[in-house]
């Protein structure tokens, strides 16, 4: 098999879900740019139907479902709505979370910390659920999740993020459990953990008083002294979404300038 058969996703239908702003418009135009039909997922219908409207002029098949990956039937109404109009689901990217705001677990609210735990946490079981019901059936499958490099190390050394930190660390083992569960069904189960990235809202919505300070204590952490770009995510997802990546499973891939070395 070639190069080009290798990374090639023509002829696979790509859910993407946080699609409509960030890394998971960057995840959409990868899927796109490859050959994927894709169907982008977001509570965000603006941005979501704007960014499905640019890939939409790549060439391929585009369907954006908004979504609110905390609600069950939102998750199984965006599963069943991509299997009727384009007849299968091979890729699925649980991109969909959020940062919640900078804080000690002393001072960490209750509310806070579910707030976190429903997104990033249960949005992912609710569409690895979903996804794998489809999935079974076809015998083959690539569920991707994102995690974070703070689901690998702790985050204090640069802002308190328990609830964050949390949540991605289950994400991480998560994605184990189920690589095991579901390799008897040609299912890849697969994750990323980003670094610190340029161009999302991650940031922003920590509430961090001084971001030139949280921004400088983040650099000093990265071996190569650089933010990552989401561009920078493209190629590692089109290889977890394709066959180039067919014995790969359980793995979290960091793409993280060099972070999970130290």
């Amino acid at each position: 098999m070639g190069i080009d058969e290798l990374f090639t996703l023509k002829g696979k239908v790509a859910i993407v879900t946080g699609a409509g702003i960030g890394l998971g418009a960057c995840f959409a135009e990868a899927m796109a740019e490859a050959g994927a039909d894709v169907v982008g997922a977001d509570c965000q219908e603006k941005l979501l139907a704007e960014t499905m409207a640019r890939i939409g002029k790549l060439g391929g098949r585009v369907l954006a479902i908004p979504t609110d990956v905390t609600k069950e039937q939102d998750v199984k109404r965006m599963v069943e709505t991509t299997v009727k109009e384009f007849g299968a689901l091979d890729i699925i990217i649980n991109n969909a979370g959020i940062a919640g705001r900078s804080q000690p677990i002393h001072e960490l609210s209750f509310e806070d910390w579910n707030k976190v735990i429903q997104v990033n946490l249960n949005g992912v079981f609710f569409c690895m659920r979903e996804a794998a019901k489809v999935m079974i059936k076809q015998q083959r499958g690539k569920i991707i999740n994102i995690a974070s490099i703070w689901g690998l190390i702790g985050t204090s050394g640069v802002a308190p993020l328990p609830h964050y930190a949390a949540t991605k660390g289950a994400v991480v083992n998560l994605t184990r459990e189920a690589a095991l569960e579901y390799a008897k069904y040609g299912m890849n189960v697969n994750a990323i953990a980003p670094g610190f990235f340029g161009g999302t809202q991650l940031a922003a919505s920590m509430g961090v008083e001084d971001m030139a300070g949280f921004l400088k204590k983040a650099e000093a952490i990265i071996p190569t002294g650089k933010f990552g770009v989401p561009g920078d995510l493209k190629g590692t997802a089109i290889y977890l979404a394709s066959r180039a990546s067919d014995a790969v499973t359980g793995h979290i891939l960091s793409v993280d300038n060099g972070i999970a070395a130290w």
